[in-house]
């Protein structure tokens, strides 16, 4: 896949916000700090279009980024930030819900991960999340590079005991230093196109 443009074409709160064209949506989730802005950095291709932010939890809309004029990669807030007041995470949280269960072009979530660390209780509830809407789901483990290849394998089993991957469950590491995933994400992503 080549990336020719990328535009963010939606900021959103609500419904009425989203974007009318009908074209394939693909649903970034992940928790604060596990490198969502870096991933979407990667996957178009440019350094710093998506803002990377050292104080995480600076998401707070749905972002639509419309990519090549045919589908578009939405970022929603990051959870389980704990400097985020109550409030304005249930916020969040019915933002990203009303989202789901409105969305029939959502074609595919991607869930990430931070690979250097076991998936957190918020991980885990986002995964059993997005099963109950049956959504399809690929495991996306971020910062693959910084876990040394002795330890790869005690963490891939990690991973699929803690989330209770099934065996059609797929999961991707994924670097945006070395690039690792980067074109089994673009495959996906062709598939629905």
């Amino acid at each position: 896949m080549k990336i020719e443009t990328v535009e963010l074409k939606h900021i959103a709160v609500r419904q009425s916000q989203y974007p009318q064209d009908n074209l394939p949506e693909f649903l970034l989730v992940g928790r604060s700090n596990v490198g969502k802005s870096s991933f979407i950095n990667t996957l178009i291709n440019r350094k710093n279009f998506a803002r990377t932010s050292a104080k995480p939890g600076k998401t707070q809309t749905l972002n639509f980024y419309l990519v090549n004029n045919g589908f578009y990669l939405v970022d929603v807030p990051g959870y389980g930030y704990a400097n985020v007041d109550k409030a304005t995470t249930k916020k969040m949280g019915l933002m990203i819900e009303e989202y789901i269960k409105n969305r029939p072009n959502l074609k595919k979530v991607f869930l990430l991960v931070d690979y250097r660390h076991k998936p957190t209780e918020d991980d885990i509830l986002m995964y059993n999340f997005l099963k109950f809407y049956d959504l399809s789901i690929t495991i996306v483990a971020t910062k693959y590079d910084k876990v040394s290849k002795n330890s790869r394998m005690k963490k891939d089993k990690e991973l699929r005991n803690t989330l209770d991957l099934k065996e059609n469950d797929v999961f991707i590491p994924f670097s945006t230093i070395t690039k690792k995933g980067r074109e089994d994400i673009y495959s996906i992503i062709e598939s629905y196109l």
